[in-house]
């Protein structure tokens, strides 16, 4: 049953929203008359931002539509900022796609809205079957799944091999690595000219939140509204480790901290930096752009005192509960997560699929990269969080958790005003 509409996460009052260009509610006839039993067209609002995927994405499509001309999908490119808050205003005003993409996180106060439509009858047998029940977990709320899980990130250890050796240190080699074992590498391989590692945290609630899961971090208990908050050594964790070497190692190259992943980077290829932390997709862009003769290597997953484990929110297609096309809607996406199709996605975005069909296909497109096996091996450990089932997290994360970890990372707070931050401000979230 549909609760109220109203977006509980309107709370972001004053916030300037923008509905996207060309999106219009559910579908449209592309017919030239509009009469009755033309080619109906479902929108497809796609995030997909790197221009590999892009093109994956636009093959399927065409490939759909081809094969398929009563139902035909239009892509409507749009972008991950500010996505949250568009949504807001398409929904609110009628405006929004048939098929949304965005992530599992993120969906909760949408599906709590009854914005999104269950699709627990229209997905194809196999594939349900293909994708563990973890996964699945993580778009499933009251009972509903209302998101095709597609792909999952992972933070991951890249590091400049020629820098290791220079150090000494023997690169690992195992299943897992530890934190010390990081620690470690960070602090031997920091001289006057490079730092051991550098990491953007310019926004770092979700490395936080994702990487506590190794510690048995998992900040929540309960779900929706209901849902309370416990900040203690476990949650504390991985961002008292980070200040650790930022601030008495000093193996953390300090400006990373204010940057962006991306940012980091160029210190990376400029041989500034030994290693980086960074999403799994950078090993795409690591790939493309690094300067020739870097001999860089992905290393194994992170472990702490719970195992190599990290969140599963994976990317997710959700069709808009006020489309006149649902089950059609739903036919296109049983087709766009298909094996071949979901590992040509995964591939381009460096990014895990989610069902063992697509890592098959993934494993045969990647021939082998030491680099592709050891992201494959990352997601090994993802499992669902407890804030995939917290209502109020986006507003959390943005107002609360985010300021106050850039403050702990800045040096201007401790580790215990921290935890008071972060829980005082959930109970102010959560009312």
């Amino acid at each position: 049953m549909k609760r109220i509409r109203g977006i509980g996460a309107v709370a972001f009052a004053g916030v300037a929203v923008l509905a996207l260009s060309g999106c219009q509610q559910g579908s449209t006839s592309s017919g030239s008359d509009g009469a009755e039993g033309d080619a109906v067209t479902l929108q497809f609002q796609s995030l997909s931002d790197q221009p590999a995927t892009q093109a994956a994405v636009k093959s399927i499509v065409d490939e759909w539509n081809a094969e398929n001309e009563d139902v035909q999908v239009e892509i409507v490119q749009a972008g991950w900022d500010g996505t949250f808050d568009k949504l807001i205003t398409q929904f609110s005003g009628g405006t929004a796609p048939d098929i949304i993409h965005y992530e599992a996180s993120s969906i909760v106060s949408f599906a709590a809205d009854g914005y999104l439509a269950d699709l627990s009858d229209y997905i194809d047998p196999d594939l349900k079957a293909d994708i563990s029940e973890g996964i699945w977990d993580s778009v499933t709320q009251d009972g509903q799944i209302i998101a095709y899980p597609s792909t999952l990130q992972s933070y991951m250890v890249f590091a400049n091999a020629d820098l290791l050796e220079a150090a000494g240190v023997e690169i690992p080699s195992g299943e897992t690595m530890t934190w010390e074992e990081l620690q470690e590498i960070a602090k031997a391989t920091t001289t006057d000219s490079t730092y051991g590692l550098g990491w953007g945290l310019a926004s770092p609630t979700a490395a936080m939140m994702s990487l506590s899961l190794g510690f048995d971090g998992g900040f929540f208990d309960g779900e929706g509204t209901d849902a309370s908050i416990q900040v203690e050594d476990s949650e504390l964790a991985v961002p008292e480790r980070i200040h650790e070497m930022a601030y008495t190692d000093k193996s953390i190259e300090p400006t990373s901290l204010t940057q962006s992943g991306s940012d980091v980077l160029a210190s990376f290829y400029g041989g500034k930096v030994a290693m980086t932390v960074q999403g799994s997709f950078q090993a795409t862009n690591i790939a493309n752009d690094a300067p020739e003769g870097l001999n860089w290597v992905a290393l194994p997953p992170l472990e702490g005192s719970a195992g190599a484990v990290q969140a599963a929110n994976p990317q997710t297609y959700s069709v808009n509960v006020d489309s006149e096309y649902v089950e059609e809607s739903a036919d296109f996406l049983n087709f766009l997560m298909n094996g071949d199709n979901l590992a040509s996605i995964a591939y381009a975005d460096a990014l895990i699929p989610s069902s063992g069909a697509a890592r098959d296909g993934v494993e045969t497109l990647a021939a082998d990269d030491p680099a592709w096996t050891q992201v494959l091996a990352s997601g090994e450990g993802l499992e669902g969080p407890p804030f995939l089932k917290v209502e109020k997290y986006t507003e959390w994360k943005d107002t609360i958790a985010t300021p106050a970890y850039q403050q702990y990372l800045a040096d201007k707070i401790t580790s215990d005003e921290l935890a008071a931050r972060l829980s005082d401000g959930w109970n102010d979230v959560a009312g």
